[in-house]
C-alpha cells in the first residue's frame, strides 16, 4: 500500500501560541441530540413516526434541551412527525426543537408549516463549502456561495416576521426563534473563508449578546488529528469579529475514530455546544457518541446535565426503536465493559470491592481497571468478573464469594483458580457462575472416590460433674476406601478428631490437618456451615478440602473427605 500522490497530509491552521492544552473542562456545554435526522437517515431500515415518537420521548427523559427533530422539507414522514410532536403537545417548554433545512426558498416555506405552533424552535440551515464540494457539488464561487448562504438567512427571517405577525393577529404568543448556521465540512475548509462565510450569516442575522447566533463547526468527514482540530476551533473563536454574538458548536463525525478526542479537545479550544448522537449512531463511521462524552466528565466529577443513570434501559430503548446493537466494548454501555477475565485484574478488583464493602458509600471511586461505578449508571457488579481461559485465582473466588456466599481461605484461592481454569481452557469459552459453583461443587463437595463415607455416629463422653476430665467423643463410621468397606472407630476432642484418629485403621494415606478454617452460609432455619482444611500427607503433599453440612462437626469431617478424594 503505497498512499504518495493519491493522499497528503492535512494542512494545520498557523496557531503558533495555542492556549487549549492549558485549559480543562469545568462544566457541561449545551447539548443537542441529532438522533432523529443524522442518527435516523443512517438506518438501514429508518424509523417510522410512531418509533421516532417514543425516541423523542427517550431524549426528553435522559435531559435533552435541544434536540434535532428533522428535515421537515425532506419527505412527509418527516413532516408528519414534527406535526405529530407540535399537535399533541409532546414538547416540554424547557425544550427547544430544531429543524434542519437548506437554503432555498421553497424548503424554508415549507419548514416554516411544519413548526407552526411550536413554542421554541432553532431554525439551522447549512450548505457545503470545503473547496472539493464549490468544484464538483455546486460549481459555484465562494462568493456566489457567501450569497447563497445569505440569502437562506433573509429567507428565514422573513418568514418569521410573517408568521409572528400571524400568530399576534390571531391573539397567539409567537413562538421563540434562535438562528443556527453550519458551513458544511467545516474541517476540509480553509479556515479564513469559513470564517468569512459565518461572518455574513451573522451579520445578515442581526446577532447580539441577547439574540446569538449558533455557529455549528461540523467535522462533516473526519480529516485531521484531534490536536488540529482543535487549532481549527481556537483559532476560529480567537479571530472572529463578533464572537460575543455567537455560541460555537461542534458536530463531529468519526471517520478516522477520534470523535470523542476531538470533541472534547474542540471544548478546551473554546467551543460550548455539542451536537451528537447516542453511542455514536450515525451514517459511515458514526457521529460523535454523546453517552461517552457525557460520562466521561462525569467520571471527573463534572455534571454531565444528561441523565444516564439508567444506562441498561437506554441502551434496550436505542435498540429495540433503531435495530442498532451496541458493541459489547462500547465505553459504559458494552455489556463487557465491566468485566475482568485477566487474572491480575481479577484480583485487583476483587480486593478492592472488598475492602470498599466494610467502608463508606461516599468513599472516592478508585477500584482498580474500573473508571466508573457500575451503580452509577445503573449496572451491576454481579458481571464486574467473569472467568475463562485468561482468569486467575481471584476471579473465581470472587465469584464463588459474591454470589454464593463460599469464602474460601486465601490460601486456597490458587488451587480453586487453577481449577476453574483448566476447565475454561478445555472447553474454550466463558464459564457462567453457575458452572463455576457446579466445577467448584463436582471437584470439592460431591466426590465419593476413593473414600466414601457410608454412615457416622457420635457419642458425647462427660467426666463426672465437677470433675476437671475433658469432654471425649466416640466416633464410630463405616466408610469405603477403593470400594472395600471399613467399620472404624476411635475417640478425641472432637467428631473431627476422632474421625481423623479413626482413619489410621483404613489403607488411606496418613495425614496431618495443618489448617482449618469455617463460616456460615445463609440465615435462620437454612444456616449450613462451611469448612475448609488442608492435610498434610505423610509424603509432604499439601491438599484442601471443603465441606458443607447444617452440623458444624460434619462439615469439617466433609471437608476432611474431600481433601483425601481431591485430584487435580
Amino acid at each position: 500500500m503505497n498512499p504518495n500522490g493519491k493522499y497528503k497530509a492535512f494542512v494545520p491552521v498557523p496557531l503558533k501560541d495555542r492556549k487549549w492544552p492549558s485549559n480543562t473542562i469545568t462544566k457541561a456545554p449545551l447539548w443537542c441530540s441529532v438522533d432523529l435526522r443524522d442518527g435516523n437517515q443512517a438506518l438501514v431500515n429508518p424509523m417510522g413516526i410512531e418509533q421516532k415518537l417514543e425516541f423523542f420521548k427517550l431524549l426528553v427523559k435522559i435531559g435533552f434541551k435541544e434536540i434535532e427533530v428533522g428535515f421537515p422539507a425532506a419527505s412527509d414522514t418527516e413532516f408528519d412527525f414534527v406535526r405529530r410532536l407540535i399537535d399533541e403537545k409532546l414538547i416540554p417548554e424547557d425544550v427547544w426543537i430544531q429543524v434542519l433545512c437548506q437554503a432555498r426558498e421553497p424548503l424554508i416555506a415549507r419548514t416554516f408549516e411544519a413548526i407552526d405552533g411550536a413554542e421554541n424552535v432553532i431554525f439551522h440551515i447549512y450548505n457545503a463549502t470545503s473547496p472539493a464540494q464549490r468544484k464538483y457539488n455546486f460549481g459555484k464561487t465562494k462568493e456566489e456561495l457567501i450569497e447563497l448562504a445569505v440569502s437562506g438567512v433573509k429567507c428565514v427571517k422573513k418568514y418569521i416576521a410573517a408568521v409572528s405577525k400571524e400568530a399576534e393577529a390571531a391573539g397567539r404568543k409567537p413562538a421563540n426563534y434562535r438562528f443556527e448556521y453550519s458551513p458544511e465540512n467545516f474541517t476540509q475548509t480553509e479556515a479564513d473563508y469559513a470564517m468569512e462565510i459565518c461572518q455574513a450569516v451573522m451579520k445578515a442575522w442581526g446577532a447580539t449578546p441577547e439574540n446569538k447566533i449558533i455557529l455549528n463547526l461540523p467535522a462533516t468527514v473526519e480529516c485531521n488529528l484531534p490536536n488540529q482540530f482543535a487549532d481549527q476551533i481556537e483559532y476560529f473563536c480567537r479571530n472572529f469579529k463578533g464572537r460575543e454574538n455567537c455560541i460555537i458548536s461542534l458536530h463531529n463525525h468519526n471517520d478516522r475514530g477520534e470523535s470523542i478526542a476531538q470533541c472534547e479537545l474542540g471544548l478546551l479550544a473554546g467551543a460550548e455546544r455539542v451536537e451528537g448522537c447516542l453511542f455514536g449512531n450515525g451514517e459511515r463511521t458514526g457521529n460523535l457518541d454523546i453517552v461517552t462524552v457525557a460520562l466521561n466528565m462525569y467520571t471527573q466529577g463534572i455534571d454531565p446535565e444528561l441523565d444516564f443513570s439508567n444506562l441498561e434501559e437506554i441502551s434496550e430503548e436505542f435498540s429495540r426503536l433503531t435495530a442498532m446493537p451496541i458493541h459489547p466494548r462500547s465505553p459504559y454501555a458494552g455489556e463487557l465493559v465491566f468485566t475482568a477475565f485477566s487474572g491480575s485484574h481479577q484480583d485487583a478488583i476483587r480486593k478492592a470491592m472488598n475492602a470498599r464493602s466494610e467502608k463508606s458509600a461516599s468513599l472516592l471511586w478508585d477500584v482498580p481497571y474500573i473508571a466508573i461505578d457500575p451503580h452509577d449508571i445503573g449496572r451491576e457488579y454481579n458481571g464486574i468478573i467473569r472467568i475463562n481461559s485468561q482468569s486467575g485465582k481471584g476471579g473465581a473466588a470472587y465469584i464463588l464469594e459474591t454470589m454464593f456466599g463460599i469464602a474460601a481461605p486465601k490460601a486456597m484461592h490458587p488451587v480453586i483458580g487453577a481449577v476453574i481454569k483448566a476447565r475454561a481452557d478445555k472447553l474454550q469459552r466463558e464459564l457462567s457462575p453457575s458452572e463455576v459453583y457446579d466445577i467448584f461443587a463436582e471437584s470439592w463437595l460431591y466426590t465419593k472416590s476413593p473414600l466414601n463415607v457410608i454412615d457416622i455416629t457420635e457419642r458425647h463422653v462427660e467426666g463426672e460433674r465437677g470433675t476437671d476430665l475433658p469432654e471425649q467423643v466416640a466416633g464410630m463410621a463405616t466408610v469405603e476406601w477403593d470400594g472395600k468397606r471399613y467399620a472404624i472407630a476411635a475417640s478425641g476432642n472432637g467428631p473431627l478428631d476422632a474421625f481423623v484418629s479413626a482413619m489410621k485403621q483404613t489403607p488411606a494415606p496418613a495425614f496431618n490437618i495443618t489448617s482449618f478454617h469455617e463460616h456460615s452460609v445463609g440465615s435462620g432455619s437454612d444456616t449450613q456451615a462451611m469448612a475448609y482444611v488442608q492435610i498434610t500427607k505423610e509424603n509432604g503433599e499439601q491438599v484442601w478440602g471443603v465441606g458443607k453440612s447444617s452440623n458444624v462437626g460434619r462439615a469439617g469431617i466433609a471437608a476432611v473427605v474431600s481433601a483425601l478424594n481431591f485430584r487435580k
